[in-house]
């Protein structure tokens, strides 16, 4: 299994991983196609700063017992056994934002593109590595498999 693992004193706060994550998640998957002005384009996971002011990465934690799949209740989230991703069938999701109440990381979110439903870290299911931890330029963004 293979994990996204954060090492917030690299952090720059430069958003390379939250621009690189809507990059990923349009039709083209340009950067320079991303249009910033449009409210739709969400990334999946967020850089905000601590308590401290350091810029923190947060990301989607994929947990052992993920409190976001227990809520949902229209099966829409499931913890893949194999690779440990918590996978989200927008197909299947209702709306009723109980993952969003539910996910103690605050990484579920209403999706920009399909208003209905809920969306999260995909982990990059069609590439190898995730594009956050590719695009992260200071090492803060690694992965890992455990």
């Amino acid at each position: 299994m293979q994990r996204i693992f954060i090492n917030k004193s690299l952090c720059a706060g430069c958003k390379n991983c939250e621009a690189a994550c809507m990059a990923e998640h349009t039709t083209h998957r340009s950067l320079w196609l991303v249009n910033l002005s449009d409210p739709s384009n969400k990334p999946n996971n967020r850089v905000a700063l601590d308590n401290s002011g350091q810029p923190t990465p947060i990301f989607c934690q994929h947990c052992d017992d993920p409190a976001c799949v227990t809520a949902c209740m229209a099966g829409a989230l499931t913890k893949n056994p194999e690779t440990g991703v918590v996978e989200h069938n927008r197909d299947k999701c209702a709306g009723c934002w109980m993952c969003i109440m539910s996910c103690p990381y605050g990484m579920m979110h209403t999706s920009g593109v399909y208003e209905d439903t809920a969306a999260k870290c995909d982990f990059c299911a069609e590439r190898g590595t995730p594009r956050c931890v590719s695009s992260c330029p200071t090492g803060a963004i690694t992965l890992r498999t455990i």
